[in-house]
């Protein structure tokens, strides 16, 4: 009995002294970084080191008390410039961008599209598909010629070159002192601005409109276009014929 007791007491003692030698082996180490640090204001870090630490803040908690040499901030710093390292390597592997497209299709598409002007890309690429030859739309899109159409007139040349043609139609709201309303229908040609006719009721109706437009063109007197200020759907103008 007494010689396990020395035993245990032994193992306890050897136990401590380990213990004992393993913390001033720590304090030693730490002591010698912290002189390390206050000397060299920045330590030289391989490859190597980055990804070292990288794998120890990954699988181990506790790794920021260890840590002297450098922040926390430049480890996680290190695992995100590895992290893009690793996918850039991935993706630059492959061969980027689409296949490029043979000089033999590129002409084809061309000849096609010009010789066919009423054809469209999906029907190019229909007829390519005959002839074993897969392409998509935004190649036939790319390649195609184009026809170019000239160009239509803007609003401003149209209303120049038939000024004389057109007629502005519109309604007025004109109140009273004794709070009554009146309705102006003012028809103003577009060529000189001068009012050439205009009508006052109190209750519009369809049928009264109607009627003074029979009243402000009698006969063949008619302009050719019959403007109607007021915005449509388009935000454009709505000019009858």
């Amino acid at each position: 009995m007494i010689e396990i007791l020395r035993l245990c007491a032994s193992f306890l003692a050897s136990t401590f002294r380990f213990r004992a030698a393993l913390q001033a082996e720590n304090l030693a180490l730490r002591h010698q970084l912290c002189v390390y640090q206050r000397s060299v204001k920045r330590p030289k870090v391989r490859p190597a080191d980055r990804i070292l630490w990288s794998l120890l803040a990954k699988a181990w908690a506790g790794w920021r008390d260890a840590l002297i040499f450098v922040k926390p901030n430049t480890v996680i710093r290190w695992q995100r410039r590895r992290f893009k390292e690793h996918w850039r390597g991935l993706s630059a592997s492959g061969k980027p961008g689409r296949p490029p497209v043979a000089e033999e299709v590129k002409e084809l598409v061309r000849t096609m599209s010009s010789m066919n002007p009423t054809w469209g890309s999906p029907r190019i690429v229909g007829e390519l598909a005959k002839l074993g030859i897969e392409v998509t739309k935004s190649t036939v899109d790319k390649y195609r010629v184009r026809v170019r159409k000239s160009p239509s007139p803007t609003w401003r040349a149209f209303l120049k070159n038939h000024a004389n043609e057109i007629v502005s139609i519109d309604f007025l709201v004109v109140p009273t002192v004794r709070f009554r309303t009146f309705y102006v229908l003012l028809f103003l040609s577009i060529e000189r601005r001068r009012i050439l006719y205009f009508a006052v009721t109190e209750h519009p109706t369809a049928a009264w409109a109607a009627q003074q437009v029979v009243e402000a063109f009698p006969w063949d007197t008619a302009p050719r276009y019959l403007w109607r200020p007021r915005l449509g759907m388009n935000g454009n103008p709505r000019l009858r014929r």
